[in-house]
């Protein structure tokens, strides 16, 4: 995919310990170890029996490998459980693995990435350097897999008596107490695969798994894919000591996707049945779920055109399926998927929406609907359920686009109550009776901290206080840190639009140049009160004013607001920041000569569209990893807003959306950057349009990286390179 008030800022600011004196961010100090935003916690978990608390923290060395650690929620003492140094062996990553951690954006961390309880709680498993470990609580970790090939998707079995991971495409299962895994899938080889999520669902669909076990570990449902109606792309990534050349599988818009399938086998590999999931084959497989006893499996099946989003009640025993309801979208839209589907004890199911125009949760019960939240505001997931209590606790921005809040809603009366303070952007984690929470929080002035919570949002204790105070690694730049101002602006069509700035400190008469950012894809929202990255900071010690606006199309507004984009991505978004432009350059202390616009993935592409309809009004453009053509895009995004036939039917909007014949109308400096083992905007994108503007004898600057993924733009380089351009044809600092 393409990812406060005044009054609280001051309050943050002023529980801050400032250094004596100023001290500027350097570009090296911003890539550097530890991590400016200090303790960064990742993957938090409690024990199935609440005593610990387990997360993955970064070595404060090397901030991109992550160990495991272990907090006693009574004294709140942490110690290290497993030592990624000291256990791993440092062994390459298989392809696989590393396109898997590519789809999840952490194609750089190293070390453990993830792990999972046992449901006793006595042992953790641990994947690492491409072979599984289990780690017991008194320290010691023993080796479970020590094979060439890795294993993916490991996971143990709910009552936690089993095994399971795939290896060489197929699924295999063992005794979690030991013994040889035995292989439970037939025919996992060259373009079949089981029990592992296809390229689109991991990419698109946030759906990184293709199996999943029944509750009493009876069964387990396992996906089946067949990648040979899939055209084949030649990605040659292209290294500093050579080339490697791959025949990578990759459903371009407009063209055939995987076959896909759904068994449901037992775990010694008898007794497999296959779901009967419609006589459609050109389907997307967007979630499978157990019901809580195990006895009913619920799939989700959405159309190619993703207008449809059909919900199967599936008997494990049979495979025999029934439609238990169907989503469907409004004209010129599509249906969003949510990970929000929870089965309830008296049989009704809570299901996310947006089908009053904002996505609001709803009960079905016995073929009927209850609406249980509606507003002009947005739930964005579900923390969890307290059945017995009567309360579902869900994150929304139902206090304002610009925040995320944690909330109790009674379900028998369906009021709703703010349990986390205003000022701040909150995520949640509950416990499987949703009786404690892990809140993880930030605003602009404040990095993320992490405490845990009980029903109420009362603090209990802190996770990672993470002030900024001595010894914290932003502390030295305390001081020069400027405040992020929000406000909102209307477009030429009376759409209200918000935005964020960050200024130098302004000297009267003069004017500064902008750095103007923009992402502009959907489900993105890039305007918020959370932490923003210290490189917007370094950007502002420069002497650049840093700005940023969510157009229509980005995500947290509500679906006309998104749906703005259908069939016609390059248009309203790009006017859209053309008022944000229009708008600086009323401002007295802006240069209106000295805006810049820089843009990554879609914001890349938005780049191009920019300079292409707007000649003059940019000073210059920063283009990373563009998508030029939607056609060379992937069909479940692509599709999604485009059009599923861009040789038919949506041909006028493909061309209409595209970046490359345009290319030509750009008369602004344009730095092009692309990453040369790109296998999400594949570098084809970029050399296309390069192509297109060299035959037309039109000037812009490029810099490919080798080896370098689409990932590429968090390499110090890229910035050092950017940076050099700003400089050149923008020039820091007032004038």
């Amino acid at each position: 995919m393409l990812r406060s008030s005044l009054a609280a800022l001051a309050a943050s600011v002023a529980c801050l310990t400032m250094p004596a004196k100023a001290e500027d961010l350097t570009l090296q100090r911003v890539f550097a170890s530890p991590d400016l935003a200090g303790e960064q916690p990742r993957a938090l978990k409690l024990s199935p029996d609440g005593r610990l608390l387990t997360s993955l923290r970064p070595r404060a060395e090397e901030k991109d490998r992550f160990d495991l650690w272990a907090m006693d929620t009574a004294t709140g003492q942490w110690r290290m459980l497993v030592d990624s140094k000291k256990v791993g062996t440092g062994a390459e990553l298989s392809e696989a693995e590393k396109m898997q951690r590519e789809r999840a954006r952490i194609g750089g961390q190293r070390g453990i990435v993830a792990y999972q309880w046992s449901s006793d709680g006595k042992s953790i498993l641990v994947p690492l350097d491409g072979d599984l470990y289990l780690a017991t609580l008194d320290g010691n970790v023993k080796r479970l897999t020590n094979t060439p090939g890795g294993e993916l998707n490991p996971l143990v079995s709910p009552p936690g008596n089993l095994l399971s991971f795939v290896r060489d495409q197929n699924l295999y299962v063992s005794d979690l107490s030991g013994g040889e895994a035995r292989k439970i899938t037939p025919d996992g080889a060259g373009t079949v695969h089981w029990g592992e999520a296809e390229f689109v669902a991991q990419e698109e669909m946030d759906r990184t798994t293709g199996y999943w076990w029944s509750p009493d570990e009876r069964y387990v449902a396992v996906e089946r894919f067949d990648e040979a109606p899939v055209g084949t792309v030649v990605r040659a990534a292209i290294g500093a000591d050579g080339t490697r050349v791959f025949e990578q599988r990759y459903p371009a818009a407009g063209t055939p996707n995987v076959l896909v399938d759904l068994y449901v086998i037992r775990p010694d590999g008898s007794g497999s049945v296959k779901v009967d999931l419609g006589k459609d084959r050109d389907i997307y497989l967007a979630r499978v779920k157990w019901a809580p006893d195990g006895k009913t499996l619920y799939v989700q099946r959405q159309n190619r055109e993703q207008t449809v989003l059909d919900v199967l009640k599936v008997d494990p025993a049979t495979g025999a399926a029934s439609v238990l309801f169907t989503e469907k979208s409004g004209p010129k839209s599509w249906v969003n998927l949510s990970n929000v589907f929870v089965p309830m004890k008296d049989g009704s199911i809570v299901w996310w929406s947006e089908r009053d125009g904002h996505g609001h949760l709803y009960r079905f019960k016995a073929g009927k609907w209850t609406q249980l939240t509606k507003g002009a505001w947005d739930v964005a997931g579900v923390n969890g359920v307290d059945e017995a209590g009567g309360k579902l606790y869900f994150n929304g921005n139902k206090d304002g686009v610009l925040e995320r809040h944690v909330y109790a809603l009674d379900l028998r009366t369906l009021a709703t109550t703010r349990l986390t303070e205003p000022g701040w952007w909150n995520t949640a984690t509950a416990d499987d009776a949703a009786t404690r929470f892990i809140v993880q929080r930030s605003n602009p002035t404040q990095p993320t901290q992490v405490y845990l919570a009980d029903q109420t949002g009362r603090r209990l204790s802190w996770i990672s206080e993470n002030t900024v105070k001595p010894g914290h690694p932003y502390h030295p730049y305390l001081a020069s840190h400027v405040e992020t101002k929000f406000g909102t602006l209307k477009a030429s069509d009376g759409e209200t639009l918000y935005w964020e700035m960050l200024t130098p400190r302004l000297e009267p008469g003069k004017r500064y140049p902008v750095f103007f950012e923009h992402y502009g894809g959907p489900h993105s929202q890039t305007v918020s009160r959370n932490w923003g990255p210290p490189l917007h900071q370094y950007l502002v010690d420069k002497g650049y004013i840093v700005f940023m606006i969510d157009n229509r199309g980005s995500a947290n507004r509500g679906k006309a607001f998104e749906d703005a984009i259908w069939h016609a991505m390059g248009g309203i978004e790009v006017r859209d920041q053309l008022d944000g432009a229009n708008y600086l350059k009323t401002l007295d202390f802006v240069d209106p000569k000295r805006i810049a616009t820089y843009g990554w993935s879609y914001g890349g592409y938005m780049t191009l569209k920019m300079l292409e309809a707007n000649p003059g009004v940019y000073a210059a453009g920063i283009s990373g990893a563009p998508v030029t053509k939607w056609e060379l895009y992937d069909t479940h995004y692509t599709e999604r807003y485009m059009g599923a036939d861009p040789k038919g039917r949506d041909k006028a909007a493909y061309a209409k959306a595209a970046a490359i014949e345009d290319g030509p109308k750009i008369r602004d400096p344009l730095m092009l950057i692309h990453g040369m083992a790109d296998d999400n905007v594949v570098l084809d994108n970029s050399t296309a349009f390069a192509a297109r503007m060299q035959a037309t004898n039109t000037p812009f600057e490029m810099m490919f990286y080798p080896g370098k993924t689409h990932s590429a733009g968090r390499d110090i380089h890229v910035w050092t390179t950017i940076l050099d351009f700003l400089d050149r044809t923008v020039g820091p600092g007032p004038k």
